[in-house]
């Protein structure tokens, strides 16, 4: 039943397939354990389909539909990722799964090719790139992958399962080993951040007895535990009461970038889920929090329900380009919509949504934000524009864009981060925020 779930996740269509997982399982009233496996199946799928496409070229007879290939991927997800799977069962089950969804024909197509692909699997690395698998232990009989010396993006694409389009940006700038190091880490689910709330001693003893062993961010108030400890978060009595929350590093340096205070109005122009609009609102400030999106709107009700101070944060379902409350605020945030590179580890379909022209839609998106935003900001007060994308095309020239556009506005401080997964005090997340002052006095007034 747990594979027949993961392949109908996979041929859903849906643009987050680990939030259809949650769906998918709470419908089907699964058991924590199958849960578990589901996610693992289907989080494993996105994150390796590059070498899942790969290893389907090699081993499959003929182009396969797309049907069969998600139940192909999935069961080589099983007999090279996921360790815990006897080979047997791995196989068994997957061939069950296709003749539940598709007919016992095409169930001995991929038993045929589940058992070509298990032949050729050899335990350990090989030192060949063009065989290994990155981060396992495991090699291939023969040659899959491209010379990496020859064809360095293309080998990223299948070994390491990332767009070249976006290896290509990153090595021009960022170098090609911090680039790889980039793709590599986006290859497995990263440790999970929290944000403490209070200055609480009892905090991480209280963790700690629940097994979650944290560790100190570089942020005084993120707390790392590792992904396999998520359940017992999720399920700890400081989770529960609020004094926790899931956050990372760079987001949280984002909100604070805007420098709230007791006191002030605020405006979080793209508030959902909330995570953001909740330490606006723990600094003492009373903020507006906007997004235009239904759904959205719902997830960040959940979270105010939860996180809010009460009486600090009015919701509001709003367009940006809204004309209400103009010049009103002391500060605005506005957290745009992002290509999210710099969180591919926690959402790794991201990368399959990567290219010029959903860069570009992005981009005209960013910039109407950022201007609306603008708009709503107090003569003297402060706009902080963040994304969790590592692009410059939808961080740093949209800000200069806009700074040639609105002389009154000028940048005082703007934050880059790389995700490093490396480092045991990470950050997991990446991403961009600048904080624009607009001047007491307009320039263009003068000039006029």
């Amino acid at each position: 039943m747990v594979r027949e779930l993961a392949w109908r996740v996979l041929r859903s269509g849906s643009p987050t397939p680990l939030r259809e997982v949650e769906r998918a399982a709470r419908e089907a009233g699964l058991d924590p354990r199958d849960r578990g496996l589901l996610r693992r199946l289907v989080g494993t799928e996105v994150r390796r389909r590059g070498t899942l496409r790969a290893l389907v070229r090699a081993f499959a007879r003929g182009k396969p539909d797309p049907d069969l290939v998600a139940h192909l991927h999935l069961g080589l997800v099983q007999l090279y990722f996921l360790d815990q799977i006897p080979d047997h069962a791995a196989v068994g089950e997957t061939v069950a799964a296709v003749k539940a969804t598709l007919s016992p024909k095409k169930a001995g197509y991929v038993n045929a090719t589940l058992r070509a692909a298990l032949q050729a699997r050899r335990s350990g690395a090989s030192g060949d790139p063009r065989r290994d698998l990155p981060l396992r232990d495991v090699h291939l009989a023969g040659l899959v992958f491209p010379d990496p010396k020859e064809h360095p993006l293309l080998w990223a694409e299948s070994a390491l399962s990332m767009p070249a389009q976006l290896v290509r940006g990153w090595i021009r700038r960022h170098g090609e080993p911090r680039a790889l190091a980039l793709a590599r880490a986006a290859l497995v689910e990263p440790p999970l951040s929290l944000r403490l709330r209070t200055d609480d001693p009892g905090l991480t003893p209280a963790l700690e007895a629940a097994g979650c062993a944290p560790r100190a961010g570089r942020h005084p108030r993120i707390r790392l535990v590792d992904s396999d400890r998520s359940e017992a978060v999720l399920q700890s009595a400081p989770f529960a009461s609020g004094s926790i929350t899931v956050q990372g590093e760079t987001a949280l340096r984002a909100a604070e970038l805007l420098e709230p205070e007791s006191g002030e109005i605020l405006l979080d122009l793209c508030a959902a889920p909330g995570g953001k609009t909740v330490v606006l609102a723990d600094a003492g400030a009373r903020v507006v929090a906007c997004d235009a999106s239904a759904s959205r709107l719902l997830r960040l009700q959940d979270t105010l329900r939860r996180l809010a101070p009460p009486g600090r944060v009015e919701l509001a379902a709003c367009d940006a380009g809204a004309g209400s409350r103009r010049e009103a605020f002391d500060g605005v945030l506005v957290d745009a919509p992002c290509s999210n590179t710099g969180v591919l580890a926690q959402r790794p379909e991201a990368r399959w949504r990567y290219g010029p022209s959903a860069v570009r839609a992005l981009s005209l998106l960013q910039a109407r934000l950022l201007r609306a935003g603008a708009e709503r900001v107090k003569r003297g007060g402060r706009l902080v524009y963040s994304t969790c994308s590592l692009e410059p095309e939808e961080n740093g020239r949209c800000v200069d864009a806009f700074l040639r556009e609105r002389a009154d506005f000028e940048l005082e401080a703007s934050i880059e981060t790389l995700p490093d997964l490396e480092d045991p005090a990470g950050p997991v997340d990446g991403g961009y925020a600048a904080r624009l002052r607009r001047r007491s006095s307009d320039p263009r007034a003068g000039a006029a």
